[in-house]
Parts: structure tokens; sequence; C-alpha cells
């Protein structure tokens, strides 16, 4: 999947056969798949393909076997196993739609910067055969859910075969039976990634369907699920004889992989204290929920059920199993995996300032000895991949402004200095041509679902057929969840019109997101939103894109004028979307929550409100709208309106280019995963007691 950020592949399989090419959404399998005969003889024999062909394997082959990246040439000592990320969804591209939103992201994310960085890492995760699922509004506006089987041939996915010739199957004993879990394999650049699957022959229909969707609603089957993620990921290792110095566990749902670790330490003859210092050496916990209702945790029966005997072979009896993942002792009813994450790991993190600092407060009770804010728990904050979120238009400008190796320094924050000498007229033109691009694939988007019978007339304008390149153009982009407030801009919906329909200063707002399916509270503010879009009133300039996915995303981040941002406070973790619309010079407007917290330095975008003040929520949304619709109608709609005789608005211009110059080099993968090396890997596998230091670094 090396190709899904490299422009110069995408730029090959587009020269194949760009109708082919586009309508399979970017998915070169699919498109080698249905590709002609014919076609594949004609480019073999033009000059010009070949040439780019060639380029193209010889870009591949350097970055994939060069030893000079920054892992081997600051840790060239290094001798050890690689580093075992553990995750429960993966956001590579599209065409592998194995991820729900934020946390597959950024795991995908991380995947392709070790890739860039040389990290020796390898990443462990659920196949979903049925994926998550396709959402398609209906003409009153509510959120109906398709799920479609994926087709494995049209995929870039390989099945992991034994020394046999046979697919490599594993067990887990989940209750009193024992399921069996293939594995396919992924390459991310440098990086493997391995995929676990319950749809084998031999297990039951119910056993086939454990892995089949993500974030599953019923208990058990999510907890078998967790459990076939975390047990199974480490026997998965095992058989493939990859003996990892250091484990990284992203959320707490992918804690049952340190149980099993110890498990094999006791079996080895190791107590159980042994065991559990061993594994707290190397393991590195990451947390990524603020709020105590969205982290898991299963009734201590359930849990019973499954682990009487697992608790047996840690050589403890079921109830101190059970506290492992309890907060305040026996007496909990609950198992929460991310106290069981906490515990079992050496390493912890938020991934915000903001976040470390909640994190800290809220499992403070964990080290009742300590004080809150010396609570053993850091924070890395997350970012997002640069060369995957980054639109061609604007790395040409950094190409041509900031030098030609700009993408190999691009988190040297002195490079980005260098924005400020685009000239505006070239910035502002780019930024037209993105945000056209984006209009242009809603249109497309809605003539398509109309074409199919899905859509009726009346939806079209609703679905973003009547915005105008020429309109100022807010996005408000993500998972819908009450938290997220998607509806605070229609507090004051007389005042929001007036802005809207504005004949001289109009604006236009696109929303899109899923919401989960058995989030009805969420649902209902999607209608709500969906109904405001339907609404005469606001003459087609309020819209809503159905089914918001990585591909849509890319448009989006890149195509839209201000990124908005609406959280409870300290309710969001971090928040990553704004940073890849910002590296592609779009401001952001948001409550100063997560990321925004940090990087806000008040000429860089918009901050809603008095900072991270708590009111009552009734009065902090009345705060909030007050403050964003003062923010829209006395700051951000006169900038961005103010043009010169050329129709450039420099003010505005200035805007995006401390956007760009004070975010990108801060909030990129490349400074995250230096820091994640530099700060958790190297101490974890320093620290391991059954490697000596000089195995790994002199």
């Amino acid at each position: 999947m090396w190709w899904s950020w490299h422009q110069e592949a995408r730029g090959l399989f587009r020269a194949l056969d760009y109708p082919l090419w586009k309508s399979t959404i970017h998915n070169p399998v699919k498109q080698l798949k249905e590709t002609s005969v014919e076609n594949l003889q004609v480019c073999a024999e033009a000059p010009a393909f070949l040439k780019k062909f060639d380029s193209v394997l010889s870009i591949f082959d350097e970055d994939l076997n060069s030893g000079n990246k920054w892992f081997y040439t600051t840790y060239p000592d290094w001798q050890s196993g690689p580093i075992a990320f553990f995750s429960m969804e993966f956001a590579i591209h599209k065409s592998l739609p194995i991820y729900a939103g934020g946390l597959g992201i950024l795991s995908g994310d991380i995947c392709k910067e070790a890739s860039d960085l040389g990290i020796p890492l390898v990443g462990i995760g659920l196949m979903y055969p049925h994926g998550y699922f396709q959402q398609r509004i209906t003409a009153d506006g509510w959120q109906e859910e398709e799920c479609h089987h994926v087709d494995f041939d049209e995929i870039p996915v390989s099945p992991v075969y034994a020394s046999d010739g046979q697919r490599l199957l594993i067990e887990v004993e989940l209750e009193n039976r024992s399921v069996l879990i293939q594995i396919w394999e992924v390459r991310v650049g440098r990086t493997a990634l391995f995929l676990l699957d319950t749809e084998v022959n031999g297990n039951s229909s119910y056993d086939c369907s454990l892995a089949s969707r993500l974030y599953i609603a019923d208990q058990a089957l999510r907890l078998q699920q967790e459990m076939v993620l975390g047990i199974g990921g480490v026997r998965v290792l095992r058989a493939l004889g990859i003996e990892p110095v250091v484990w990284h566990a992203n959320e707490g749902h992918t804690a049952f992989m340190m149980l099993e670790r110890m498990r094999e330490y006791i079996e080895g003859g190791a107590s159980f204290e042994a065991a559990l210092e061993k594994v707290r050496t190397t393991t590195v916990f990451t947390t990524h929920t603020p709020v105590a209702s969205g982290h898991d945790t299963f009734p201590v029966t359930l849990v019973k059920d499954h682990f009487q005997g697992y608790s047996d072979s840690l050589t403890i009896n079921i109830d101190d199993f059970l506290q492992l993942g309890q907060q305040n002792g026996h007496s909990a009813e609950h198992f929460n995996m991310t106290v069981l994450g906490m515990r079992l790991a050496g390493l912890r993190n938020g991934v915000s300032k903001v976040h470390g600092a909640v994190t800290r407060k809220m499992w403070h009770a964990l080290w009742p000895q300590t004080e809150e804010d010396k609570a053993p728990i850091s924070q890395i904050t997350n970012v997002v991949h640069l060369p995957t979120w980054i639109t061609p238009e604007m790395a040409k400008l950094y190409e041509k402004y900031l030098g030609g190796n700009w993408l190999e320094i691009h988190d040297d924050a002195r490079l980005w200095d260098g924005v400020l000498e685009i000239p505006d007229e070239e910035l502002w033109a780019a930024r037209q041509i993105l945000k056209r691009k984006l209009l242009y694939t809603i249109v497309e988007h809605v003539q398509r679902g109309w074409a199919e019978g899905r859509l009726s007339v009346e939806q079209l304008p609703a679905m973003g057929a009547l915005l105008h390149p020429g309109v100022l153009t807010i996005g408000f982009v993500r998972r819908f969840a009450e938290y997220k407030r998607p509806a605070l801009i229609f507090e004051n919906i007389d005042r929001l019109k007036k802005m809207v329909t504005n004949p001289h200063k109009p604006v236009q707002i696109v929303f899109a997101g899923k919401s989960h399916p058995a989030d009805y509270p969420s649902k209902l503010l999607l209608h709500q939103v969906y109904s405001a879009a339907k609404d005469r009133a606001f003459e087609g300039r309020i819209a809503f894109i159905e089914d918001y996915d990585i591909h849509m995303a890319r448009y989006l981040v890149q195509g839209v004028d201000v990124w908005l941002n609406t959280p409870r406070r300290l309710q969001e973790a971090c928040g990553t979307s704004g940073m890849k619309a910002a590296l592609n010079g779009v401001p952001h407007l948001s409550v100063r929550d997560g990321w925004w917290h940090e990087a806000y330095s008040g000429i860089n975008g918009w901050a809603i409100g008095d900072g991270t003040a708590i009111y009552e929520p009734s009065e902090e949304d009345i705060r909030d709208s007050e403050a964003l619709h003062d923010l829209l109608e006395k700051e951000i709609i006169p900038i961005y309106y103010d043009l010169d005789h050329k129709g450039v608005p420099h003010g505005w211009i200035k805007v995006i280019n401390e956007t760009i110059r004070s975010i990108v080099p801060r909030y990129c993968a490349r400074r995250m995963m230096k820091e994640y090396t530099e700060r958790m890997y190297i101490p974890a596998a320093l620290s391991a007691k059954s490697i000596e230091s000089t195995d790994i670094i002199k």
C-alpha cells in the first residue's frame, strides 16, 4: 500500500487508465483486475508510460531498501525485534474498509510514518469481512446502515501461509470452545500489518461473525472480539516467529494482549509478580478517551464466564483476576479495559496536553499515594501523516518555495517560514482549485445517487447540489456524537439564516459524518442537521454529504475554507481532522479543547469562547453559539470578502500563512513518531530485564 501515500505511484495508476482509476475509487487492485489486456499491451509499448513506470519503481525500491532512514541513522546499533502495535482499526485507504473514524486514521498514519522513518513496527488488527457500514440518508433525513461483504480479490491483502503451504491458523479459547483464526497481511511500505479473521471453515456461524464488523454493540460478542485481537494477536506473532521488543497497546480494546504475555511468562516458570514486571517494562499504553462512559467495560459476570480457566493459568483466583480491571476493587460491577491497560503497562500516555491532565485526574485513584498531577501518565499529542493528506496543488507550492527536499525535513519548524514567500495570488489560486474539486466531487456524488435511484430530486439541494465556489465555505466534518455538538451553529437559527443568505457576503456550510448505529441521540442530531439542509430558507447553502469516509475526507479537508469544531470542553481527547485541513491551507475555528488548546496562537485561526472554562451544558451552548456567530459576523466573513482589485483577500491569506507555518511542523506524524521512539520505545526496550542495553543501543 506504499502507493496510497506517494503521488508518483498514484500518478502511474492514473496514467494506466484514468476513468477506471476513478470508477474504482482509486483502488489499484480492483483497477488491475478490471483493466483490459489490450490496454496493458498499449501501455507496455508506450515509451512515456514505461519511463514513468521505471521512475516509480526506482523510487519504491530506494524507499523500501534504503539504510539511511531516520531510525537506522539515529539508532545504528539496534539489534532487537520490532515494536508490536495493536489497534482495533487501521485506516490506510478506502479500498481496505477496516476503520470507523479517528482511531483508525491515527493507526494508519502511524504505520505509514513508521515506514517513512524506518521504525521497525509491525501492526496487529482485525480483518472485518463486512467492514464498517455504508451510510444512506432517507428522504426524511434518517441514517440507515448498509453492510457489504468484502471481496478479498479486490482489496490489497494477502493470505498468510504456514510452512506446509496451508493457510496459517491459530486458536483462541472462548468460554468452553476453541475458535480458529486465519491471518491476512497488508504491506504498508516497510510496515507489516497482520489482520485476524474468524470467518474460517471449521468455525460455527456464530464464531465466523465474531470479527465480521467493527464495534459490535452486543457485549458478549464485543468481549470475544477483543479477546481474539489481544490474545490471538500475540499468538499470531509467535506463530510467525516475530519477537517484539516493545508492545504498544492503542486504547483499552487491545489490553488482553498484556494478559496473554503474562500467561506465557508464567507458563515458562515465572511467578505472577515476575511476569507482571516483565510485561510492564516492555508495554506502552495509549488512551484516547477523556469521558468515563467512553471506555470499554464489561459486566464482571460476563468476564468470569470467559476467563475462569484463563485466570488459573495466571496462578490467581478469578476475583483477583477481575480486580486487574476494576478501579474500585472487588465491589466494582464492571471490568474496565482501560484500567487493565493502565495497570499492566509501564508507560502510559494521553493524546494532547489537555487530555493528559484530564487522564491523570480520571485515573488518579489507581495511584492513591501519588499527587494527581504526578500520576504516571504522560502525553504525546496525536497528529496526521503529511504525505497522505497533502493535496498535489499544495505540495507543488511547497516544493517551489520551500525547496525540493521539503518533504524529507517537514518536521523542521524553520522550513515553514518559507510559506511567507509564496505570493498571495498563487496561494489563493491553489485554494480556489481545491474548492472547485470538492464541489465537483460533491455534485458528482449527488448525481450518481440520483441516477441509481437512491436520492429523490427533493434531496439534491440538501446533499450539496446548489453549493457555489464563490461562497465562504465552512466544514463540519466528523463522527456525529452529542459531545461534538454538530447542531450548535443552529442555536440562533434566525441569525444564522441572515449570514447564510446575505446577498453580498453569503456563507455555506458542509456537514458530513456517521452516527454509530446504536447511538440514537446522535442519529437525532444528524436528522436535525439534515432537516435544516432541506429548509428552503437556507437557499441550498446548508448541505449534508452522505457516507463520509477516508476518500471523501481527502476532498473535504482540502476544499473548504474554514474547519469548524465545537466539542464540549474537556471531552475531545485530541481531534486531528483540523490538522489535515491546516496543512492544505484551511484555518481552524474551534473550541479550545484537544490539540487546538495548545496550537492556537491568536493569529493562526479562531478560538470559540473562554478557553477551557466549564459551564452547565445549556449555558455552555448559549455562550459558545453567541461566540461562534460573533466570530463569523465580525471577523471571519469580513476578512474573507475583503478582496483587492484582482479578487485576492490578502488578510485571509495572512491567516492561511500562519495556519500552515505554525501547525504543520508540530502536528505531523514525523514529529509524533520520533517522540514515541525517544520517550517510549527506546526507554521500554532499555528497561527490559531480558535484554542487555548494549544489544540495543551503544
